[in-house]
């Protein structure tokens, strides 16, 4: 597994569940990282997570396949 670490940027309080997995090049577009939470493949703080616009803050941790993501 690969684990990775994403500093917010200064002053954001989270970034969405989407966005991260657009930045973070898991989904090409989108629609893609729709499909993704859609079909169960993201986990949030090892918990299954439907929810698109989830509020990722420090602390979260978040895993899709074999990519480990913690917020910091």
């Amino acid at each position: 597994m690969q684990t990775e670490t994403l500093k917010l940027k200064e002053g954001a309080e989270y970034i969405e569940l989407l966005q991260l997995l657009k930045f973070k090049q898991i989904a090409q577009t989108g629609g893609h990282a729709k499909i993704i939470v859609e079909d169960g493949l993201v986990t949030v703080n090892g918990e299954q997570e439907f929810r698109k616009r989830r509020k990722l803050r420090p602390g979260d941790v978040i895993q899709v396949e074999e990519n480990i993501i913690e917020i910091a």
